[in-house]
This record gives C-alpha cells, sequence and structure tokens, in this order.
C-alpha cells in the first residue's frame, strides 16, 4: 500500500487557506494572502508539528487529510483553521505533561489536537502541537547550538538562566529530557522554547543537565566563560546545588544586563469606547500623570511603573474598584522600590516576586472591605483586573568591585484578562496568561484548550481583584530582563479581543521603535484599532518604550519633560468621588523609607507590616466614608468578559 494512501495524502498544489469567519460565502483563499478576499477577515496561519516517527516520512508539499499542509518536515499548516480538530479518546500521560505545563506557553508547545495516521486498528494517534517555535513562514527558529555563537554575553546568559528555570517544572512532569536533546532547543530572540516534550526512559539528573551545557560553556564569550565554568563544576559536581547554581547564575545575568544602558519613556491613555455609556477602566501613568511627572509620587514611579485595570461591577462598582486599584498601588510600589534601592546587597527574583504578590493581596483586601461594607454579594461584588508592570532599579557590584544602578529586571504582575504584550521590530509575544475558564480547565489537566474554548462561559474570569477575600487570590508575577530593544504593551481586553495586537502590532512597532512616531500618538492609534474594530468595551493602552540602543530615541511630541508642567488632575465622576473619598479626601504624601540598617531577610517583615498598616488604614477609611455614602443604583458587570 502507498505512503499516500496509507497516510491518507494527496500531492497537489498549495491548497487553499480558509476564512474562519463562519458567515464568509467564499472563504477560500489563496495562500500567503493576509486578508479574506471576500469579507475582509483577517486569515489565520495556525502551523503545528506534528509528533513522531510516522509523520516525519511525511514530505512537504503534500495535504494530509484534505486539511493540513506540510510546509517543513513535521510542520503542519492548518488550511481551515476554523474547523475543529480531531480531539483525543482520552488523555494520556503524554498529553497531561503539555496541559499541566499550560502556565509555561512561552517556552513550551501546548496540544491542539491529534490525527490518526495509519489504517485502523494499525493507527497511530499523532499529537498536532500549536504555540510551536516557527516564524511567520512556518520555518523553526534556529536550535540553541546555532545561535549560540552568534549572541552576546548577556543572552547568553538569559539562555541558560530560563534553561534552568524550567528544568524543575519539566522534571516534575517527567520532561526534563527535553532539554537535553540540541534539536529541541530552539531560540526566537531572548526567549527559549522547545519543539516538543521528550519523556525519555530514564529521568536525567542534575549531572546530566551539567553536561549537555559542556559545549555552550566551552563556546561562551569569553568576558563570562570563567564564571559560567565555575557554575557549570559546582552543577556538575556536587548534589542538590541547583539553588545556588541558579542565584549565582542570576547574579551574573543581572551584571551583564546593568552594562548596557536602559532609557525608558511611557505613556497611557484609557478611553469609555464607542458603546459604553461608562468608563470602568483604569491605568496608569495616563496623559495627565505625565504632566504631573514632578508631584509625588509618580516623580518616583514615572517611567518605571505602568497599570491597566478592567473593573467589573457596574459604574458604581467596577469604575470605583479599577480607580482604587490605581491608587492603591502607587505608594506600596513606592515604598518597595525605597526599600529594595537602599539595599547594598541584591534581591533574589523570588523575594520580589512574593513582595509584588502581597501588594495584590493588599488592594485586593480593600476593595473586599469595601464590598463586605455595601453588602455586595456574588455578581454585585465589584472588583478589577490587574496587569502591572515594574522596572525594578536594583543595583548590583560586580566582583571587581563596579557598581550599576539598574539591572534591567521586569516583573509583571497579573490577575484577570489585562494582557502584557512585548513587542519588537519583529516579535509580538503575549507575556500573560488570562484567569478565565479556559485556561483553568487546560491547567488543572481537564481537556484541550480548542474544546474548552468552545464551552459556554469559557471566557468568564476565576479571579479578579477584590472579588473574594486575598486567601483565594493566586497573582501571576514573571520577571525578565530588558535586553533588547522593544515596547511593553498594556491592555485591557477592549483591545485584545479578537486578536487585535497580534494582527496589528505591525502597524506600530516599527515606527516607534525607530523614531518616527511618538509614543502619545501610537497609544492613540491603538486606542483607535480598539474602537474601530472591536468597539465593544471600554479600552486602557499604557505603552512602554524600552531602549538599550546606545542613543536614546525622542518619543513624546507634545509633553516636554525637561520643564516642570502645571498640574492637572483627572476629575472622576461624582458616584466615583463618593465612593472613593467620602469628602474628597486627598491622597497622602509618604516619604521616601530611609535606608535602614536590616538585611534582605528581614524585608519581607518589614513589608508584611506595611501591607497590614495600609489595609488597616483603608478598612477604618472605608467606615468612616460608608455613613457619607448615598444609595447609587446598581449596574452590575457580568463577570463574563466574552
Amino acid at each position: 500500500m502507498s505512503l499516500q494512501k496509507l497516510f491518507q495524502i494527496s500531492t497537489s498544489a498549495p491548497p487553499p487557506i480558509h476564512c474562519t469567519n463562519p458567515a464568509c460565502p467564499q472563504p477560500r483563499n489563496s495562500l500567503g494572502n493576509s486578508i479574506c478576499e471576500t469579507c475582509q477577515t483577517p486569515l489565520t496561519y495556525r502551523y503545528l508539528w506534528a509528533t513522531g516517527s510516522g509523520a516525519a516520512q511525511i514530505q512537504p508539499g503534500q495535504l494530509v487529510g484534505n486539511r493540513y499542509y506540510v510546509t517543513f518536515p513535521q510542520v503542519w499548516l492548518d488550511t481551515k483553521p476554523g474547523a475543529p480538530p480531531i480531539l483525543p479518546d482520552m488523555l494520556s500521560e503524554s498529553i497531561l505533561s503539555y496541559l499541566y505545563l499550560h502556565p509555561h506557553r512561552l517556552h513550551i508547545p501546548g496540544v491542539f489536537g491529534v490525527y490518526p495516521l495509519g489504517i485502523p486498528p494499525e493507527a497511530t494517534e499523532t499529537l498536532l502541537l500549536d504555540n510551536i517555535p516557527v516564524d511567520s513562514r512556518g520555518q523553526l527558529f534556529p536550535t540553541l547550538v546555532e545561535a549560540w555563537p552568534k549572541t552576546n554575553p548577556v543572552r547568553q546568559v538569559y539562555w541558560l538562566w530560563q534553561m534552568l528555570q524550567l528544568w524543575t517544572p519539566l522534571t516534575e512532569q517527567g520532561a526534563a529530557y527535553s532539554l537535553l536533546v540540541k534539536d529541541n532547543l530552539r531560540v526566537d530572540g531572548w526567549r527559549v522554547r522547545l519543539r516538543e516534550l521528550h519523556q525519555g526512559k530514564v529521568q536525567p539528573t542534575q549531572r546530566d543537565l551539567a553536561e549537555s551545557w559542556t559545549a555552550f560553556i566551552e563556546t561562551a564569550h569569553p568576558t563570562i566563560q570563567y564564571r559560567l565554568q565555575t557554575l557549570h563544576q559546582l552543577l556538575r559536581h556536587q548534589e542538590d546545588s541547583l539553588k545556588e547554581v541558579a542565584s549565582q547564575l542570576n547574579h551574573l545575568l543581572m551584571e551583564q544586563a546593568a552594562q548596557l544602558p536602559l532609557h525608558l519613556a511611557v505613556m497611557g491613555l484609557t478611553d469609555v469606547g464607542i458603546k459604553r455609556s461608562h468608563n470602568e477602566d483604569n491605568c496608569y501613568p495616563n496623559f495627565q500623570d505625565v504632566r504631573n511627572l514632578y508631584i509625588y509620587p509618580n516623580d518616583k514611579l514615572i517611567p518605571n511603573l505602568s497599570i491597566v485595570c478592567d473593573g467589573v461591577g457596574g459604574h458604581d462598582g467596577g469604575e470605583v474598584a479599577s480607580q482604587l486599584a490605581v491608587q492603591s498601588v502607587k505608594p506600596l510600589i513606592h515604598s518597595l522600590m525605597a526599600e529594595i534601592y537602599a539595599q547594598e546587597e541584591l534581591a533574589s527574583p523570588e523575594l520580589i516576586m512574593e513582595q509584588l504578590q502581597e501588594i495584590a493581596r493588599v488592594i485586593n483586601n480593600v476593595i473586599a472591605a469595601q464590598n463586605n461594607q455595601q453588602g455586595r454579594e456574588f455578581r454585585q461584588r465589584m472588583g478589577t483586573t490587574l496587569v502591572m508592570a515594574l522596572q525594578l532599579p536594583q543595583k548590583v557590584k560586580t566582583p571587581e568591585g563596579i557598581e550599576f544602578n539598574n539591572c534591567h529586571e521586569l516583573y509583571i504582575v497579573n490577575i484577570g484578562d489585562s494582557r502584557a504584550y512585548w513587542i519588537t521590530q519583529n516579535s509580538c509575544q503575549q507575556l500573560t496568561l488570562d484567569d478565565d475558564v479556559a485556561n483553568r480547565e487546560v491547567r488543572q489537566g481537564r481537556c484541550l484548550y480548542w474544546d474548552a474554548a468552545q464551552r459556554s462561559g469559557s471566557g468568564a474570569l476565576t479571579q479578579a481583584l477584590g472579588t473574594r477575600e486575598a486567601e483565594f487570590l493566586r497573582p501571576m508575577v514573571q520577571r525578565f530582563i530588558i535586553e533588547e530593544d522593544g515596547l511593553l504593551l498594556l491592555c485591557s481586553d477592549g483591545l485584545s479581543d479578537n486578536q487585535r495586537v497580534e494582527q496589528c502590532w505591525q502597524d506600530f512597532s516599527a515606527s516607534v521603535l525607530n523614531g518616527e512616531q511618538s509614543l502619545e500618538s501610537a497609544v492613540q492609534g491603538w486606542i483607535d484599532v480598539a474602537n474601530d474594530k472591536n468597539g465593544h468595551d471600554n479600552v486602557s493602552v499604557v505603552l512602554t518604550y524600552c531602549g538599550v540602543s546606545p542613543q536614546k530615541l525622542v518619543l513624546v511630541e507634545t509633553i516636554p519633560l525637561s520643564t516642570k508642567p502645571e498640574s492637572l488632575e483627572t476629575e472622576p465622576t461624582e458616584a466615583s468621588k463618593v465612593l472613593l473619598y467620602g469628602e474628597s479626601i486627598p491622597e497622602p504624601e509618604i516619604q521616601p523609607t530611609p535606608k535602614p540598617a536590616s538585611k534582605w531577610k528581614e524585608l519581607a517583615f518589614i513589608l508584611s507590616l506595611f501591607a497590614i498598616v495600609i489595609s488597616a488604614g483603608f478598612a477604618i477609611w472605608w467606615q468612616v466614608s460608608q455613613s457619607q455614602i448615598q444609595s447609587i443604583p446598581e449596574e452590575p458587570k457580568p463577570t463574563n468578559k466574552r
């Protein structure tokens, strides 16, 4: 029996790509088109990795099952991306590993569906993986081995650090062998990506990981080679040294990154949209905040902090929750930055992430206390999403005693479905994972994402600030290193819905990064995209330029930051003023914390105590101001945001 017949393959000219719009009268389009010729819907090019030896036998140019076009060996283009995939009859252990590792989608692919290769009962089930490391043409990104000699020392250390971060979660799923297969390790700019998971018959050890690094250490950049050799020996010969190696590797990474220049500029805007009567979104910094750059606390937070919140619970609830979250988080971050910058020792990423989680819980309790005071229950409880980015300017000292003032660390905090994207000249990467039902079902190993996303209520939020007590809150915090020019985009779902960021990022990336367009006009452009192409919701956008090029670009046209501007205030609605301020209570001025004598092990206690004081103070303030709140009609916003 021929290979074509056995695997249901046809040899033909390139097939058409089908439009995903179910109402399109003529969905067939020529391969290579970017939009549907009939209905102008953007076309979806979904490239999949087909696992297994059977898929490896199929040559490029073949059409499998009248749907999947083989563009490169084992890379299949889904020519009918709107059609459902074949789902497995049961979730095998190999599939479950992908599901449990779903939070690591920046580095690890997911299971889109399966395809039976062959004739039953001898047919074998091939996994079709999405989110794979390929470019826009479906070609695999280079291997780590291929890219290693061509990159700078910062990125070399960054790649090793990412591998070390993946070692534990992969080991827990019996898939650590995935990091040892050289052809499986791919690099997409700054990030390490896996082509697929390899279970392996024998679980590798820490020594095996060290052995796989030998070639990288031998060809590392001369400025870092000796330090990496020391870490390599520690990893190879001393058991249970993983934590110590990670700490030292992180220190080396921060030393190298700190030697690059770093230029930041930020601008944000929130808009009510074209269909809503009230704006339940809020963001920081907006136009007025940048104008008020020299007024506390903006003078310490801009351009390092950016926030987007999308309220839940109606204009007298969600509107207030989002404003309250933004206003409350600023003094807490201000205090955190002052504490960390005053320290002589370098803070670990784990400690900083814990403190950011605690800050999120404090804000959660402030909003939850207001809900309890007003007797709000279930869907009437006000809350808000939160996506927050903090560029933390830690100091680091090299072994030679040279001190640098900024390690280029970027922390992203995410609760809900507001998102963060990293955009460069050539790519757009979603950094956050939505807290919704569909992602929860995948993460808990219940079903594939495509299946979960089709179910009723799949877009409903599974957590938001203020809707429940802090003990139930699980903020997602991630740490990145800024080592290339890029744009950090934070936005509410008024923009991110319907893949608008993925479709339109190229309209803004090059022009801003090349200094041809200001941040202000780019932010307005994103708002226009949201209103023109989505238009169903409020929208908030905060865009931060992060540059490591030697020359700083001029990115804001209308706001000269070299002179102190006049103070301008954003005026909230009357309902917001009553609920937020009682009788317009101004924000208390908190002076920067003086340098403490404590070591880092005491930082958690200091900030926890500060958090308790803040929480208690807000609770008392709410109780006093509640007596002045008048009855306001409810307009609850459902938590299903799709």
